[in-house]
């Protein structure tokens, strides 16, 4: 009998394995034919086999990213290559050669250290055990009424998430209500409001800093290869705000939807429970976290770039021990993988004057250049929830550099704050997916605050760096 339970148990295991298999192929096969079938259309413009080249790369990446026919980060890495095979070699017959250096460069850019030091620092944290700590700071400072702790519940994750990765954040916050959710219940709307609220105050708050969210990096990137330098204090002076109002906006309606009681809630079984105690760590921890924060914040003072600045957490968590070998093995490098895709597209996109082709027609449409930026804006937030918004804003912040005048610096920004409003589904964002992973949310929990957003959140993001703008340019 337990043979027959193995064997039937293999059975299903070698069936998931050749259907995933079969999928992925034919899926790759697929959007590999639809690249080249756009790309026999775009040839009939006549602009250049170099254009036709890099258009034939994105329109297949973009393909590649929102099926999730190979893993995004593996996306990031074709990109790479095909450019480096394509321009590095003579396949691509142009007389002007695009040294490869600009695009295997996109390792060692200044965003990838920026995110890599914000990656030490959320497995610092992690390691440290500040996620009780975290909740027990919420529940001393906000009370035990169910919409006090709740508010309190989503600043903590929202500040948490502007100096780590916003998965990290979510992971750490759930993870310390859990027991709670556990105490009261999955039905409880308090639960739903919890498991609802600090994903989503994690990627909302993330809009805070460079750090705090991926498409803010490559915005800032993108600006750095046109010579605009967004330092640190610079895109929180838009960026903070934004985050606050759009996580007050979602708290507000998340009480008013789930009707949360206005009683107490007992929290001794929960506060009870032992942490275990890890106090060098802890303190090493908070130490490093109050340099690399005051080193990045006061930059204009000191001058030192922000990545070289990263190099911070690197250094010191691993020389106190708080991370080691193991530690760094679990990093999200497939992240900065991406990333690096990403940037080595846009580069090229530039490069063989792609986004000025694309952003010449945009600019013949009967609408004013304002309009253009608020398309940006829905674009990216509608995109952003289907497919991963590091790849969206690989794709829209290469074409908004090419606007004419300012707009060239503000609808990155737009774009990359409207890329972190993408709430409605599970999938829409690794925040999203850890919450529903624990199996005490349904999926339709998340569509009325992914609405919410979907409609607020880009005119907002506009509202907030047009402000911005006006003030110090």
């Amino acid at each position: 009998m337990v043979y027959s339970d193995s064997r039937l148990a293999a059975v299903r295991l070698f069936r998931k394995i050749r259907f995933g298999w079969i999928y992925t192929s034919s899926t790759f096969v697929g959007n590999f034919g639809m690249a080249l079938l756009f790309t026999s259309f775009f040839r009939e413009l006549d602009y250049g086999v170099d254009a036709n080249y890099v258009f034939f790369l994105a329109v297949l990446a973009i393909g590649l990213w929102v099926t999730e026919a190979i893993p995004p980060f593996a996306v990031g890495i074709f990109i790479i290559a095909g450019l480096v095979f394509g321009f590095g070699t003579e396949f691509i017959p142009t007389e002007t050669k695009t040294p490869v250096e600009f695009y295997l460069g996109t390792w060692t850019s200044s965003v990838i250290w920026l995110l890599l030091g914000g990656f030490f620092l959320a497995e610092g944290m992690n390691v440290a055990g500040l996620d009780r700590s975290l909740f027990r700071f919420a529940v001393r400072k906000f009370g035990t009424k169910p919409d006090r702790l709740l508010l309190g519940l989503m600043l903590t994750t929202a500040c948490g998430s502007m100096v780590m990765s916003n998965t990290a954040t979510t992971a750490m916050m759930v993870s310390s209500v859990l027991p709670l959710v556990h105490l009261i219940g999955k039905n409880s709307s308090f639960s739903k409001a919890l498991l609802v609220g600090i994903p989503a105050a994690a990627t909302l708050g993330g809009m805070g800093t460079i750090i705090g969210s991926t498409p803010n990096a490559i915005a800032v990137g993108g600006l750095q290869e046109i010579g605009i330098q967004i330092n640190f204090i610079e895109w929180m002076i838009f960026g903070v705000p934004m985050a606050g109002v759009s996580i007050f906006a979602f708290w507000k309606f998340l009480t008013n939807k789930m009707n949360l009681e206005k009683s107490d809630l007992d929290l001794s079984d929960v506060l009870g429970k032992g942490v275990v105690k890890k106090k060098f760590e802890r303190n090493a921890v908070i130490f490093v976290l109050f340099v690399t924060v005051s080193m990045w914040i006061s930059e204009p003072l000191h001058g030192f770039p922000i990545a070289a600045t990263s190099a911070i957490p690197i250094l010191l968590l691993t020389v106190l021990q708080v991370i080691k070998a193991e530690d760094v093995r679990k990093l999200p490098w497939d992240t900065l993988m991406l990333v690096a895709g990403g940037l080595a597209l846009g580069i090229a996109m530039v490069q063989v004057g792609l986004t000025d082709i694309i952003m010449a027609k945009i600019d013949a449409l009967p609408i004013p250049v304002f309009g253009v930026a608020l398309v940006f804006s829905l674009i990216a937030v509608l995109i952003s929830n289907v497919m991963s918004n590091t790849a969206a804003a690989s794709i829209l912040v290469p074409l908004s550099l090419s606007l004419p005048g300012i707009w060239g610096m503000v609808v990155p920004l737009i774009v990359a704050l409207s890329c972190s409003c993408a709430l409605l589904l599970p999938v829409s964002t690794p925040a999203n997916a850890i919450a529903f992973s624990t199996g005490m949310v349904d999926q339709k929990s998340f569509r009325p605050g992914g609405l919410l957003m979907i409609l607020l959140g880009p005119f907002m993001a506009f509202a907030s760096v047009m402000v911005y703008t006006w003030l110090f340019f």
